[in-house]
């Protein structure tokens, strides 16, 4: 995704987002800034605010990125009850993997914005034995 030579050798832990360059390298915060907007509802890239301060702005895209995991557990639980009788059974089934294939997508993401959030924080992660 980046030309090896610009990035410099850091330990990223699993879960860092393949579009965020490693903390200290060229241009890492850019690269973090447009994953954590690309979490976030649109409107939130007219904010100066969360460009100026790219930790507030991952303080956010984390709260809204928990808020969309809650709301897809809660659709997750409900679906059969909810569209049982309004569509055929095979809809409701295609319907509940849909949800368990985004909670899955909405785990992974929360864990890259959790991440990038704890770099902007000056976090240094050290791999694990």
């Amino acid at each position: 995704m980046f030309d090896e030579d610009e990035v410099i050798r850091v330990y990223v832990p699993p879960g860092w987002p393949g579009a965020v360059r490693p903390p200290g390298s060229n241009g890492w915060e850019k690269t973090a800034e447009s994953f954590l907007l690309d979490c976030c509802p649109s409107e939130y890239r007219g904010y100066q605010v969360l460009r100026r301060h790219p930790v507030v702005l991952a303080r956010m895209a984390r709260e809204f990125v928990a808020s969309q995991l809650v709301a897809t557990r809660s659709g997750l639980a409900g679906v059969r009850t909810s569209l049982s009788g309004v569509v055929d059974a095979g809809t409701v089934d295609q319907a509940a993997v849909v949800l368990q294939q985004e909670e899955a997508r909405l785990v992974r993401v929360a864990r890259g914005v959790e991440l990038v959030e704890q770099a902007l924080r000056d976090v240094r992660f050290t791999p694990r034995l």
